[in-house]
């Protein structure tokens, strides 16, 4: 059986079957690469018309990630697929709070869940950060009241959660806001892999070397 091998060219390939889908969206360079990373880690090209990008958002991320600043995530699976080697070459670091036992104690006590436990336990420390969400819109949602309400303000907004409850009216809250630039996939599609491809991808534009 022959296939191809090289990691490389596994990824040149994919590039070329991904391009001509998004041959009639206007993007710019960078655009075109975020919107390729996300459909290349969910393997469906029918989130091209889905995938919701601020103005000015993918410069937003880059000027915080090259100024060294941190990234707040929702849950582990996000935090461990983010290129922590390129983020730290930066002086970033990731922060993912739901395992800490204050944490799952806070939510108990105010009858939210963890991961909007750990987003409101962040509170004005993501200012001038990047928020990261690829599971849970509870968390995008309190991140959203922390922005309207104890004005936080992130440098820019990933959020991406997936699923049947919330997610949607999460994401359609975060797109229909302009206070905080953001990145959006519309709808029930999303997850961890899709929010952890569109900031590598980010990460890959300031620096594309992946050792």
């Amino acid at each position: 059986m022959e296939f191809i091998n090289s990691p490389s060219e596994i990824e040149r390939r994919s590039m070329e079957i991904i391009a001509p889908h998004l041959a009639d969206y206007n993007l710019t360079d960078d655009e075109l690469k975020v919107y390729s990373r996300i459909i290349h880690a969910s393997g469906d090209v029918y989130y091209a018309p889905l995938i919701k990008i601020s103005s000015g958002a993918i410069e937003a991320t880059k000027a915080a990630l090259v100024d060294g600043r941190d990234v707040f995530t929702d849950v582990e699976m996000v935090r461990t697929g983010i290129n922590k080697r390129a983020l730290g070459a930066l002086g970033g670091s990731v922060h993912c709070r739901v395992a800490d036992d204050e944490i799952k104690a806070m939510a108990l006590e105010q009858k939210i869940t963890r991961s909007m436990a750990a987003m409101r336990s962040f509170g004005h420390a993501l200012d001038g950060g990047i928020v990261a969400i690829g599971n849970a819109p509870t968390a995008l949602f309190e991140v959203l009241r922390l922005i309207e309400e104890e004005n936080v303000r992130p440098a820019a907004v990933i959020g991406i959660p997936v699923g049947f409850v919330g997610a949607a009216d999460s994401k359609a809250a975060l797109a229909g806001q302009n206070l905080v630039p953001f990145i959006t996939v519309e709808g029930t599609k999303g997850g961890s892999p899709i929010a952890v491809a569109a900031l590598n991808a980010i990460l890959y534009l300031i620096n594309n070397d992946r050792r």
